[in-house]
């Protein structure tokens, strides 16, 4: 099934069961009111859901409606926690070259992972808002999993019982800000601003056979300003899949139902497939040239993040952004 939430019943949103196609949508405040509140109760609350989404995809649902993207709020307005890790090393690997360093034996065994911005996140169709363009604006594509209740010290095989739900999400980053607070030691915080989430989250079967060994095995497509970036394979390279991403986040702390964990930007060690960031295009144009040629985003430019089946067809609807200055109140 696809889940979503509206712009309306307050922070949270009213969570809606979307239809396969993405074209309708129906509230199903019947059963949970908001995202949270069903992934409070995910066992009783699942089948239910399922049942309506079973309705609605036979056209069989009351109350159900035509669906605009616009009116979605991200499916988990705002979340206990997210925790983001960096699964795909060819990306850490260039960077790291790029400035003469070497990746740590420890990075290929042991994940790496930071606390991300939880206290909300943008709409699949809300402005980046940013105060200054000197910031370096960057986009980061990636995929997500949304957890019910684990466990402290779950194992992965554990863990991989408790992914409930699977989308996107546009990790904005401010590069220029980064080194600096990097060099303190304590890791983002004015670096990493609120994220974008896809217009809908899904559960793993609805994936079929592109959920596989608890990853997404499809290409993540990237567009700015209209123009192809990348399609990077979500399933190639990926060090470590999500079970064990949720695992090493659980390994002294229990993880609250609708604790996001993200897999890192995606990256593939093939440079043909594009990047699904700036900083890692930067970076292979200057392991390539000595420079790098392509700036980070500015007023006005727009990107599309979106992951289509074998078909052509979307999954969870494209996060479509355009990056806006912060007005003066």
């Amino acid at each position: 099934m696809k889940l979503g939430s509206l712009k309306e019943g307050g922070r949270d949103g009213t969570l809606v069961v979307v239809s396969r196609d993405l074209q309708r949508a129906v509230k199903a405040t019947g059963i949970a009111v908001t995202m949270q509140a069903a992934l409070d109760d995910w066992s009783n609350v699942a089948p239910r859901l399922n049942a309506l989404s079973d309705e609605l995809n036979a056209g069989k649902a009351a109350g159900a409606f035509a669906l605009d993207m616009s009116v979605l709020a991200a499916p988990l307005p705002r979340a206990y926690e997210f925790v983001d890790g960096s699964a795909y090393l060819p990306h850490v690997e260039r960077v790291r070259r790029a400035r003469g360093a070497e990746v740590p034996e420890s990075f290929y065994v042991d994940p790496l992972m930071y606390q991300a911005t939880s206290a909300g996140f943008l709409g699949p169709r809300d402005p980046v808002v940013v105060p200054s363009e000197d910031y370096g604006i960057d986009l980061e594509a990636e995929v997500i999993v949304v957890t019910d209740d684990v466990p402290m010290a779950a194992s992965a095989a554990q863990a991989a019982g408790h992914i409930q739900l699977v989308g996107l999400i546009n990790d904005v980053s401010l590069r220029n800000l980064i080194p600096g607070e990097l060099a303190k030691g304590f890791g983002f915080l004015q670096s990493k601003p609120r994220s974008a989430l896809s217009p809908v989250f899904v559960t793993p079967d609805e994936l079929g056979d592109a959920w596989q060994s608890e990853k997404l095995h499809l290409p993540m497509r990237t567009w700015l300003n209209g123009k192809w970036f990348g399609e990077a394979e979500c399933g190639v390279d990926m060090q470590f899949n999500f079970a064990q991403l949720v695992a090493h986040a659980a390994k002294t702390r229990p993880l609250t139902a609708g604790t996001i964990v993200g897999s890192g930007t995606i990256a593939n060690q093939d440079t043909s497939k594009g990047a699904s960031c700036l900083a890692e295009q930067r970076t292979v144009e200057t392991l390539r040239d000595g420079k790098a040629s392509t700036p980070f985003l500015t007023f006005g430019d727009t990107l599309r993040i979106e992951i289509t089946d074998t078909h052509g067809a979307s999954i969870f609807g494209a996060i479509e952004q355009v990056i806006a200055p912060l007005k003066a109140s």
